[in-house]
């Protein structure tokens, strides 16, 4: 996915499906100078995890 697109998807109101290989995640932060995003994986908020947006697939539904 493109920071475009990951900081989109942050500062929407709507919920969209999104992973991170094959765990869901909700996207936390997006650090647009680096590409890089903050998720929670799954829902647990103790595991977070800073990646490339590239990383990050946006799930049809």
């Amino acid at each position: 996915m493109d920071i475009s697109r990951a900081k989109q998807i942050y500062e929407s109101d709507q919920t969209f499906a999104v992973k991170l290989d094959a765990d869901s995640v909700w996207i936390e932060n997006i650090d647009e100078a680096n590409g890089m995003a903050t998720v929670t994986v799954g829902n647990n908020p103790i595991n977070t995890k800073t990646v490339s947006c590239d990383r990050l697939k946006e799930i049809d539904k």
